[in-house]
């Protein structure tokens, strides 16, 4: 009998096999690895709501209503976004001690931790401005000059044109800028709180909004000094001319008393 040869493999064979054997692999590897990275952050968003609802419930669904719908003491909160709430929660001004003409600053009650699981749960009842980031906010290569033009143009008027705050009607006032942090700045122009016009970025684009930070900054942040001495609440020329009436014309009229003291002592002797 005449043995059969031995059939012979094609040289791409071996190629083929380590193919299919790392096809396998990599399907397994899918079939168990842990899940991807956007999984993560959709199931950590997901822990975020839930904690923030939670917080929520206590904190906030008194005056807001149980699902954001708002009541006769709070306003709606579906659709003003997670900016809102750091700035509101983040400033102190909510949840709110009392009621009033103006919710004013005061002790955050709440870490950052919760107050991005409170934003978080807000952003869910409907879409808003998000949260800036450090780069949105950042004063880095702004243009300062043009950001001054900015604020007088659009600020000036309740914020005093170097952001020393002032009254307003009806027991209302518009807030120092002194030491309030280039984040909630960005987000009170987002957000327009209680006052406050909101300048979204379709009326003030992202780069307006920083060189007004970056003017803000540079005139009022912690490092500014005054070249003329007293600025006097940089109300410019009305607490001047006011300094200038009563100091001034004060110690006129105490020269003119003392220079006619003496000119009746003088005739008498």
């Amino acid at each position: 009998m005449k043995k059969l040869s031995a059939r012979r493999r094609h040289p791409l064979a071996a190629v083929v096999v380590l193919l299919l054997a790392l096809a396998a692999t990599g399907g397994l590897y899918a079939a168990f690895a842990p899940a991807s990275k956007a999984q993560a952050d959709e199931t950590a968003q997901s822990l975020a709501i839930d904690e923030g609802k939670k917080l929520y419930a206590v904190g906030c669904a008194s005056c807001h209503g149980t699902g954001g719908q708002g009541s006769t003491d709070g306003p709606p909160l579906t659709g003003v976004g997670a900016a809102a709430v750091d700035f509101q929660v983040g400033t102190g001004r909510m949840p709110a001690q009392q009621p009033g003409a103006q919710i004013p600053k005061k002790k955050v009650i709440y870490s950052q931790a919760e107050i991005d699981q409170l934003a978080a749960y807000v952003a869910s009842l409907g879409a808003g401005p998000s949260i800036p980031t450090k780069n949105q906010v950042s004063p880095e290569g702004a243009d300062i000059a043009n950001g001054g033009e900015l604020f007088r143009t659009n600020c000036a008027q309740c914020h005093n044109f170097t952001g020393e705050g002032g009254a307003l009607t009806h027991g209302k006032f518009a807030p120092s800028l002194e030491g309030v942090s280039p984040k909630h700045v960005y987000e009170a122009m987002q957000t327009g709180p209680q006052n406050m016009p909101s300048f979204p970025d379709t009326t003030m684009p992202e780069k307006n909004k920083k060189d007004i930070i970056a003017y803000i900054d540079a005139v009022n942040g912690d490092k500014t000094t005054s070249p003329g001495g007293l600025k006097l609440g940089g109300l410019g020329p009305v607490s001047e001319g006011l300094f200038a009436w009563i100091f001034g014309l004060g110690a006129l009229v105490a020269v003119a008393v003392w220079v006619a003291a003496r000119t009746a002592k003088a005739k008498k002797s």
